[in-house]
């Protein structure tokens, strides 16, 4: 009664009691009396507040994109905040008097889209929308080193880009060209893994190929082994043969030196005999025939001795009417048992 009144507020208000024009009490979530006419009421929310934001910006190669996000503030001074904006408080409708309150959201939206235009021009499409986080934590940095943020007595809690989009035909442009890179990688992989398949076969082709040189090359060793073996054994057997022939030639060598000494002994023997013959028959030149035919009797043997007598007989056979020859003499010529020279002559007469 008579313009006395009772207030309460919540622990979430930080409330201001001005009475002609001075602060007489501030706290978190007060109660009291006031006296209407003389007394105004100054509340400034404590809890942190949120507040999303999209705007449209230009990228460094002139695309429009639309950026999509929120940010989270609190006011920390609550007396540099009054002091700026009007946050006095309508007890009767429950209200502002003023709409400063929801300029504060506002401001702090602006300095945001200041700092995002500033990121987004230094960026190219194609990296601006993909770069939502990176712009997220710089933007958030330069806000919390900004000098109005702190005139205005608040505090950045966070901020977050949901999105960076472009327009719907840049959008459309984009999805045709990353999926003509998909298609192509996709072609390149394809080939790739042609390429790598036939690589494959050819080290395969190779090592197949290097096995059979290497087989070919073993082959090749073993045969040159075989015939330098072989060449030895020809070598030797040569060896062989050459002294088998130095041997046969040394030994035709020492017969040709035996038969030339055998023929000088014979022709030296039958030097020796002519001589001999010659001093003989130099001895026997003045002998009768006749005595050098019984010499020539003397010691011979029965048969030849009638065998001489008949070459007589024939050689004088004109002379000779007629011969009679034994049976005993015939016999004795046959057995080679005939006594003597003269009893051939008396088995055989003639006249």
């Amino acid at each position: 009664m008579f313009g006395w009144k009772f207030v309460k507020f919540q622990p979430s208000d930080y409330v201001l009691k001005v009475k002609n024009g001075k602060v007489v009490r501030e706290g978190v979530g007060l109660s009291f009396y006031y006296y209407a006419p003389t007394t105004s009421v100054v509340v400034v929310p404590v809890s942190s507040i949120d507040v999303p934001f999209m705007f449209e910006e230009i990228t460094n190669d002139y695309q429009t994109v639309t950026v999509q996000g929120q940010l989270t503030y609190r006011i920390v001074d609550y007396r540099k905040t009054t002091q700026i904006l009007n946050y006095t408080y309508n007890l009767k409708k429950n209200t502002y008097l003023s709409d400063d309150p929801g300029k504060l959201a506002q401001r702090v939206i602006n300095i945001a889209k200041v700092l995002t235009k500033k990121q987004l021009e230094q960026l190219p499409l194609r990296e601006a929308i993909q770069s939502s986080e990176r712009l997220a934590k710089s933007i958030t940095a330069e806000i919390a080193r900004n000098e109005e943020i702190e005139k205005l007595g608040i505090e950045l809690m966070g901020l977050s880009i949901l999105a960076i989009v472009p327009n719907k035909e840049t959008l459309r442009a984009l999805e045709a060209q990353a999926r003509e890179e998909i298609l192509r990688s996709a072609d390149n992989a394809l080939y790739e893994r042609r390429n790598a398949s036939i690589q494959q076969e050819r080290r395969v082709k190779e090592n197949e190929l290097n096995t059979e040189i290497a087989v070919e090359t073993k082959k090749k060793q073993i045969r040159e082994t075989q015939l330098d073996a072989e060449r030895s054994v020809k070598q030797k057997q040569n060896e062989m043969k050459e002294e088998q022939l130095s041997f046969d030639t040394a030994l035709e060598e020492k017969k040709q030196e035996l038969i030339e000494l055998t023929v000088t002994n014979k022709r030296a023997e039958a030097d020796a005999k002519a001589y001999e013959l010659s001093a003989v028959m130099n001895a026997l030149q003045g002998v009768s025939p006749n005595v050098l035919q019984a010499l020539t009797n003397v010691g011979m043997k029965p048969d030849k001795l009638i065998a001489i007598a008949f070459q007589e007989l024939a050689e004088n056979a004109e002379k000779i009417g007629q011969l009679n020859i034994t049976p005993d003499l015939l016999q004795g010529i046959m057995s080679g048992s005939a006594g003597n020279g003269s009893g051939a002559a008396r088995g055989a007469g003639g006249r």
